[in-house]
């Protein structure tokens, strides 16, 4: 999963250079399909952790719930454009001398540094003030504190070894727990521990395959400023431990029921099957060295794809014979 000072766009226009005349004037459309472009779309299906808590808990949903919960994910792709907006903004002098961040809208003139500023920092300051208005004023200080955290991994924390993989999971941490404070639902230490170290558990199988794939071509920290500090068993110490807590947080939590289990089977145990075998898979790709990805790991691998729907399955039958 890709964080604003490391997100290489790959979608740039072919045959950029890395000295870049800035073009005289710019239509309306193009600034648009600029800012856009800098605002990351590919990345907001993370963003999909919002519906984490609700569907964890099992509840139904009310139309206005439903609405409530459509608006909090919209808003937190909002803060996260926001965060990639200024980003790109603040790095724009960099990503000039860079061969592939040079392609980005902001570092190649399409899009001035002012206007990206100016985007951002609308899209920061109307999330929140919307998720006050509309949802619950723990939302909004929760967009707060993700926008301000992730501008102070952008500022400063992601040159601190260790404390950048934090902010990382942080911030997907907080995307899991946004739908339930949206929707005044009770966040359990089960869903809290899983979700937490299994964000860890992604976030530092990501970083050791760029590793991986930095040291085979000889260009360690070019990508990122703070990768060559870390070595592979350290980071695959990280994401080994992450994974096996992970799995024993979600697997203490299908056992933790009381009483006989309802329906023909023991639904809500079995699903411990496909989750933990959903982690194997996927540590199959972080140990390849091929997990710089997730979102490309998650979508193109057909078992690990067929894995999460059979958990699924599970779940949803555990949540109906509770």
């Amino acid at each position: 999963m890709t964080e604003p000072s490391a997100a290489l766009v790959d979608e740039a226009a072919p045959g950029v250079s890395g000295t870049l005349a800035r073009p005289a004037a710019r239509s309306a459309p193009s600034l648009a399909a600029g800012l856009l472009r800098t605002a990351r779309p590919r990345q907001w299906m993370k963003n999909g952790l919002v519906l984490a808590a609700p569907f964890a808990a099992a509840r139904l949903l009310t139309a206005a719930q439903t609405v409530r919960l459509a608006v909090v994910l919209a808003l937190f792709t909002a803060c996260s454009a926001a965060v990639y907006l200024i980003n790109d903004a603040r790095d724009a002098e960099a990503d000039r001398a860079h061969p592939v961040k040079c392609r980005r809208p902001v570092a190649s003139g399409q899009v001035r540094v002012g206007a990206a500023y100016t985007a951002g920092a609308v899209l920061a300051v109307a999330a929140p003030v919307t998720a006050a208005v509309v949802c619950t004023p723990d939302t909004a200080a929760l967009l707060v504190a993700y926008v301000v955290i992730q501008l102070a991994y952008c500022l400063r924390l992601k040159h601190i070894l260790v404390v950048d993989l934090v902010i990382v999971t942080a911030g997907f941490l907080m995307r899991a727990m946004a739908g339930g404070v949206a929707l005044g639902i009770d966040l359990s230490r089960w869903f809290l521990i899983t979700s937490g170290f299994g964000a860890l558990f992604t976030v530092a199988a990501k970083r050791y395959s760029e590793l991986v794939l930095m040291s085979a071509t000889d260009d360690v920290g070019a990508s990122r400023a703070l990768l060559g500090s870390y070595t592979h068993g350290y980071l695959r110490f990280v994401w080994q431990l992450a994974a096996g807590v992970a799995v024993l947080a979600y697997c203490l939590w299908a056992m933790e029921t009381g009483g006989r289990p309802h329906g023909w089977l023991p639904w809500r145990q079995l699903s411990m099957i496909p989750f933990t075998l959903s982690v194997l898979r996927y540590a199959v790709f972080a140990d390849a060295g091929s997990a710089g990805a997730p979102e490309d790991v998650v979508l193109r691998d057909r078992a690990l794809v067929v894995i999460a729907l059979a958990w699924g399955v599970l779940y949803v039958l555990a949540v109906v014979n509770r």
